[in-house]
């Protein structure tokens, strides 16, 4: 008993009992439709539309790429345009969104597709990635003949499923909405 006593000397701490709350904003919706983007869509009103993007150092402004930031979160959707062409046929676009929802398989507990059609009749696949992956979900819409859209929603932050959870959900109904209301000019 003497030996118990002695080696319980540091004073006791509660241990917290989960994550600490997370504040969800009201859902407003309001319209992203402008000139040089041929698309639009609802986007929340807690997002940021950022039209200054670069990939792998090239500027992709003029060719209608664009990231929605959601700052409370610390996530990004980033959205890649491409018109469809010989060069870039719809197969390969297709393949390429299929291949990076596919880069996550490492990490994923589980990677499902499922196809969908918007109000507009405009077709298009959702991933959702579970399991601490560092994007979630992913989609791509496509009218299949002229023009084809691709999103991914990333946090900046080293993903942890459980503890976002609760964002990764409310995000995933902004998701739904931009699909939804997603439309080409």
């Amino acid at each position: 008993m003497i030996v118990g006593l002695a080696a319980c000397n540091q004073p006791y701490v509660i241990k917290p009992k989960g994550y600490q709350q997370i504040e969800l904003p009201v859902k407003q919706y309001q319209a992203f439709s402008e000139v040089g983007y041929p698309y639009s869509f609802e986007f929340p009103n807690y997002a940021v539309i950022d039209k200054n993007v670069s990939y792998l150092g090239v500027n992709k402004t003029k060719d209608a790429w664009l990231n929605i930031r959601y700052p409370q979160f610390g996530a990004t959707l980033f959205v890649s345009y491409n018109h469809i062409t010989p060069k870039t046929s719809l197969d390969t676009l297709v393949r390429d969104a299929y291949t990076f929802a596919n880069n996550h398989a490492n990490k994923a507990s589980f990677i499902e597709d499922s196809a969908f059609k918007n109000p507009q009749g405009l077709r298009g696949v959702f991933f959702h990635l579970g399991g601490d992956v560092a994007s979630p979900y992913q989609f791509f819409i496509t009218d299949s003949s002229r023009h084809f859209l691709r999103g991914a929603l990333y946090f900046d932050t080293t993903p942890n499923a459980d503890s976002l959870a609760p964002v990764i959900d409310f995000l995933y109904q902004d998701l739904k909405q931009l699909v939804n209301t997603f439309h080409w000019k």
